[in-house]
C-alpha cells in the first residue's frame, strides 16, 4: 500500500485525504489537522486545505494508517483511479491502433455527462472495484458483455437488485440470475420489473454471489455494456473503468449532446423494431441483447452517421401526468399538493425509484390539458432535461415552515404534447395577420431610406445571436448544476 500511495498523484491524494476527513478517520498520528499540528511544527492545521500541501505531506499522512478496514478504502480509490488512468490511455498512447470497440469505450468516457453519471461511492463496504491488469492484456482484449438488472424499492428506501442478464457478443446468455435482496421489499413494482415476492421463493443467489461472476467474466479488460449503465452498476454496486454506455454513443441529428435516448427508441431508430410495447413489462435479457445489437450495429455502420429521432406517440394518460422528481425522503407526498394552485385536483402515485436520499412520484390530473396549464402556472426556473422535456426547478414552503427543493417535469416535449397545438395554431395565425399587416406597410414605406430596414434587419441578427449565446449559457449552467449536485452526492454531504 505504501508503494502504492508513494506513486499516487496528487488529485487522488487530495480525494483520499479528503475523504479521510469527512469519515473522521484517524491513522496512528490522530486526525488530519492533528497529524499537521504534530508534522509541521511551522504552520500546523493552519493550513489544512490538502489541494495546498505538497504530495510528501499527504502521502506521510496517508501512511500512518494501518488498519485493515481503513487500508480498504485507500486501495478501492487507488484503484478506480488506475483503472481510469489505463483506459484513457490505450487511446492517447496509440491512436492509430485504437479498436473500433476501444472507440466506443473512449467516446462513453468523453461525453460531457460521463463525470455526473459515474461517478460512484466506490469505497464503500458493499461495493466492487475490478481489476483491469496490466495494459498490454487491456488492449489485447475486445471481449464485450452486455447486463441489464431489474431492481426492487426496499423498506429502507434503497433499491436493490432481483434480476441480472448478461449477454456476449455471440449472443449467448452468460447470466440469467434471480437475486435474493435479502432485506424487506417495499414495491416490488411487478407492473416494471414482471417479478413478484412468488418469484423470489427459495432464491439463494446474493448480490455478492453475482459480483463474483461478473469480476470473473470482465478480468483482463473486458468491456462492459449497457443503456444507462451507470443505473446498473449502482445497483450491482460494481465499479468498472471499461465501460460502453449505449445512451452515450448515439447522436441525435439536431439535438443537444445531452439529450440521451432512450433504449426502445434506439432500437427503433437504429434496428428498425421495438423492445417492448408502450407500457409492457420490461424483460431483463431483452434489454441485454438490445444493448449488445445497438453496439454491435454501430460497430458496423461506423461511428460519424448521427440518427433521426423517432416519432413518439404518447398516450392521452401519459400526457395528464407531471413527473415530480428530486424529493427529499423525508416530505411526504401529501406535502406536494402545496406545489400546484388550489383549483386543481391532483392525485400522487407512490413512490417510483428512490436515489440515495431522493424519491420521485407522479401527479395525475384529469386530462392532458390540465397537466400542461397546472405546469405553466408553477413558478420556478423553467429548463429542459436531458431528453428535451420541459421541467422546473421549484422551492416551495411545507406545512412545517421549512422550505424545500424539487424538479417538475412534463411527460413530452412541447411538441409531442397535443395540448400545446392550440397555443402553436393561434401564434401561426397571428404571425399571417402581422405578416399580411407589415406586407400593407412595406408598401407604403418603400419610399423611406433603405438605412433603416438595414438597421432593423442587424437588429434582428443580432438579438438572434444574443438568445443563442443565452442557451447555450443556460445548458452549460444546468451541467455545472447536475456536476455540482453529483459530487455533493458523491462526498456524501
Amino acid at each position: 500500500m505504501d508503494e502504492k500511495i508513494a506513486c499516487a498523484e496528487k488529485e487522488v491524494l487530495v480525494e483520499i485525504v479528503r475523504l479521510a476527513q469527512r469519515r473522521g478517520m484517524k491513522g496512528a498520528a490522530g486526525g488530519w489537522k492533528e497529524f499537521l499540528d504534530h508534522y509541521d511544527k511551522k504552520l500546523g492545521s493552519s493550513l489544512s486545505d490538502p489541494a495546498r500541501r505538497s504530495i510528501d505531506v499527504l502521502a506521510a499522512f496517508l501512511k500512518t494508517f494501518t488498519k485493515e478496514e481503513d487500508l480498504k478504502i485507500f486501495a478501492k480509490i487507488l484503484q478506480c483511479h488506475s483503472n481510469r488512468k489505463a483506459i484513457k490511455s490505450l487511446s492517447k498512447n496509440s491512436p492509430d491502433l485504437e479498436s473500433p470497440q476501444q472507440r466506443l469505450v473512449r467516446l462513453t468516457l468523453e461525453h460531457p455527462q460521463y463525470p455526473i453519471y459515474y461517478s460512484f461511492p466506490s469505497y464503500n463496504e458493499e461495493w466492487v472495484v475490478t481489476n483491469l491488469g496490466k495494459i498490454s492484456k487491456i488492449a489485447n482484449s475486445n471481449e464485450m458483455f452486455a447486463v441489464d438488472c431489474e431492481m426492487v424499492l426496499c423498506e429502507d428506501n434503497t433499491e436493490a437488485v432481483v434480476q441480472v442478464c448478461v449477454v456476449d457478443h455471440n449472443l449467448k446468455v452468460k447470466i440469467n440470475e434471480l437475486v435474493n435482496p435479502n432485506k424487506a421489499v417495499a414495491d416490488y413494482r411487478t407492473d416494471i420489473t414482471g417479478i413478484s415476492a412468488k418469484d423470489l421463493d427459495g432464491v439463494t443467489c446474493t448480490l455478492a454471489d453475482v459480483q463474483r461472476s461478473l469480476k470473473k467474466l470482465l478480468k483482463h479488460g473486458a468491456i462492459l455494456i449497457g443503456h444507462s449503465l451507470n443505473s446498473d452498476l449502482e445497483a450491482l454496486k460494481l465499479d468498472h473503468a471499461r465501460v460502453i454506455d449505449t445512451s452515450f454513443i448515439f447522436k441525435y441529428i439536431n439535438a443537444p449532446v445531452t439529450r440521451r435516448p432512450s433504449l426502445n427508441n434506439l432500437c427503433k431508430s437504429v434496428l428498425g423494431h421495438e423492445v417492448r410495447k408502450q407500457g409492457a413489462q420490461h424483460n431483463c435479457l431483452d434489454d441485454a441483447f438490445a444493448a449488445m445489437k445497438l453496439v454491435l450495429a454501430k460497430l458496423e455502420k461506423g461511428f460519424n452517421e448521427g440518427i433521426t429521432m423517432p416519432h413518439e406517440d404518447i398516450p392521452e394518460t401519459e400526457l395528464a401526468k407531471l413527473l415530480i422528481h428530486g424529493i427529499p425522503v423525508e416530505v411526504p407526498s401529501k406535502e406536494l399538493k402545496r406545489i400546484f394552485p388550489t383549483d386543481y385536483m391532483v392525485e400522487f402515485q407512490p413512490n417510483l425509484k428512490v436515489r440515495g436520499q431522493k424519491y420521485s412520484t407522479f401527479a395525475i390530473f384529469k386530462d392532458a390539458q390540465e397537466a400542461s396549464q397546472a405546469f405553466e402556472r408553477i413558478e420556478g426556473i423553467r429548463e429542459k432535461d436531458s431528453r428535451g422535456r420541459p421541467q422546473k426547478f421549484i422551492s416551495f414552503q411545507l406545512s412545517t415552515g421549512a422550505t424545500t427543493s424539487l424538479y417538475v417535469r412534463k411527460m413530452a416535449t412541447d411538441d409531442l404534447d397535443p395540448s400545446v397545438e392550440s397555443k402553436k395554431r393561434l401564434l401561426q395565425e397571428e404571425r399571417i395577420i402581422n405578416e399580411t399587416k407589415k406586407s400593407k406597410m412595406m408598401t407604403a414605406e418603400e419610399s423611406k431610406p433603405s438605412t433603416e430596414s438595414n438597421q432593423c434587419e442587424h437588429l434582428i441578427k443580432e438579438i438572434e445571436r444574443l438568445k443563442e449565446e443565452l442557451s447555450k449559457r443556460e445548458e452549460e449552467n444546468r451541467n455545472l448544476q447536475t456536476i455540482m449536485a453529483a459530487l455533493i452526492r458523491k462526498s456524501g454531504l
